[in-house]
């Protein structure tokens, strides 16, 4: 049997399906399993060991970009798939399902591409407090798999040993060995709706680093916010004696490969509902998550409930969950409510539970 598997755009999205990969795995295990993503979330599939093979298909535009599609789709074609699986629904990923012409093609009955799907599968197009791993599962029942169970079929992300070992120089020049216990704050986010404010953040890393000497606070960020990094840093050091400072190491760009690799070493990770949350879900991370216009019951870290975790919310917004277009009372209070003193208090909550 052959099988492609199509997830388009974000980060996080595509690590939301890699419990089905498993699952898949262990339903057809034969079978040779293709996964279609775009370039910046590859490495989370890259070396997924369910998969047999992986095609990095590169975002673009315009007449240009529908005339390779077109050429794209005829290849898939020629490979004859058994079953295509569409976990996106978007009109390119819907268009692709279709051009492949597989006898089986599961989608979302998406409004206009439904008739591109042999196997429709209902989406609510309001925002439920469902897990997304569940929504995406959904289109696995027609295999006659069964639910999905986070014990059993976690996100997962494989540690590549490349990027273990340039992470671990990178830490021991900045003078951090296996003594230390390591937090990793991740400060930007794809959009302003899921942005914590800066100055949280660098109240946040000051306050943890002057905890315990052992204690060293890395900041990341975007590749194209690195600024945000660096001022979280400036800011956190403004608040800490000079000797100090050494605490908050700037380690520079990370890629998802390096992130995932330090995220295996750390101790905490605290950061907003983004792609890399999402990667530290992967891992056995205690994880404090701030949540503002979406919900922990759509994204919240689908692993083992032993595992340590911290959702901080909002409660009681009659705005929330949006649509994140327009911040309806201007102000992104859904985040700005979240506390530095909040945030504070449950990193050290789940630093304490570690070691206990």
């Amino acid at each position: 049997m052959k099988i492609l598997l199509v997830r388009l755009r974000q980060i996080g999205d595509v690590v939301f399906t890699t419990p089905a990969l498993h699952a898949l795995r262990d339903r057809y295990p034969d079978a040779q399993i293709t996964y279609l993503v775009e370039p910046a979330a590859a490495p989370i599939v890259a070396g997924n060991p369910y998969l047999s093979d992986v095609r990095v298909l590169p975002r673009s535009r315009g007449l240009k970009g529908f005339l390779a599609d077109l050429a794209l789709g005829r290849g898939l074609r020629r490979e004859q798939f058994d079953v295509v699986i569409d976990f996106h629904g978007g009109p390119r990923a819907s268009l692709l399902t279709w051009l492949t012409r597989a006898p089986v093609r599961i989608g979302y009955t998406v409004v206009g591409r439904a008739w591109m799907y042999t196997t429709r599968v209902a989406r609510s197009r309001m925002l439920l407090p469902r897990h997304s791993v569940v929504s995406q599962w959904d289109l696995l029942a027609s295999l006659g798999i069964a639910p999905a169970d986070a014990e059993r079929y976690p996100c997962e992300m494989p540690l590549d040993p490349a990027a273990v070992t340039r992470v671990a120089a990178r830490l021991r020049d900045h003078g951090i060995d296996a003594s230390h216990r390591v937090v990793v704050m991740h400060v930007s986010a794809g959009n302003p709706f899921r942005r914590w404010p800066l100055a949280s953040f660098g109240e946040v890393a000051a306050a943890l680093a002057s905890s315990a000497d052992g204690i060293r606070v890395i900041v990341t960020s975007g590749p194209s916010e690195m600024d945000a990094a660096a001022q979280v840093i400036a800011a956190a050091r403004s608040q800490l004696p000079p000797d100090l400072h050494g605490r908050l190491p700037e380690c520079g760009d990370l890629s998802l490969l390096e992130l995932r690799a330090l995220l295996e070493r750390a101790a905490l990770f605290i950061g907003g509902d983004s792609g890399p949350m999402h990667i530290a879900s992967t891992t056995a991370v205690p994880m404090v998550s701030l949540y503002g216009p979406t919900l922990p019951a759509r994204s919240a870290p689908w692993r083992s409930a032993h595992r340590l975790a911290l959702a901080l919310e909002t409660h009681g917004l009659d705005c929330r969950p949006c649509d994140q277009r327009v911040c309806q009372p201007g102000d992104f209070r859904c985040l700005t409510r979240i506390s530095a003193r909040d945030v504070i208090d449950a990193s050290r909550q789940l630093l304490d539970q570690a070691v206990q």
